[in-house]
């Protein structure tokens, strides 16, 4: 038994990474993309959470999540959109009954503060960037970041070089 701990906290704002098992690029096409949508929206209907930010490219994804006001539970509701998208990108199960979709934990950061929330929305948004996959995060259609520029968070330019606030950081 684990006896790994995940700080609680009611009303949280959380950085998650979430990777796929090997790295297998099962998010690189647009149903893929369509099925991670409908498991998303499928758990907040249930598990109500805001997404502050995401980007998804094909062997992983970044995220914040927001909890609603004396909710902690970001775990249960990983589990849940990791099995609802599993089914449908992967039919096949192991030995244990499981569909190899995903790796089994997720990274977690708790956001402190303002600076540290958009330091690690910027990671989020110049990821795509990062992964040689294309040049400004404009380009990238699974993000977030054509919402953020829209509500006036970024410059529609902005990324096209690396912002050195975020250099140092290694969230994957």
């Amino acid at each position: 038994m684990s006896n790994h701990r995940r700080a609680q906290i009611a009303g949280g704002i959380f950085f998650f990474t979430v990777v796929t098992y090997e790295r297998t690029p099962y998010l690189a096409d647009e149903s893929a993309i369509q099925i991670l949508r409908a498991a998303f929206a499928k758990v907040k209907t249930a598990r109500p959470f805001e997404i502050e930010a995401i980007v998804v490219v094909p062997d992983h994804l970044h995220c914040i999540w927001r909890l609603p006001t004396g909710y902690d539970d970001y775990s249960g509701r990983w589990r849940e959109i990791k099995k609802a998208a599993s089914r449908q990108l992967d039919p096949v199960t192991n030995l244990r009954n499981e569909r190899p979709v995903w790796q089994r934990r997720f990274w977690k950061h708790v956001i402190r503060d303002e600076e540290d929330w958009r330091r690690h929305m910027d990671y989020i948004h110049y990821n795509p960037v990062k992964h040689g996959l294309v040049r400004g995060p404009i380009d990238w259609p699974w993000s977030s970041f054509k919402k953020a520029v829209a509500k006036g968070w970024y410059d529609p330019a902005w990324g096209s070089d690396e912002p050195g606030h975020i250099a140092d950081l290694e969230l994957e």
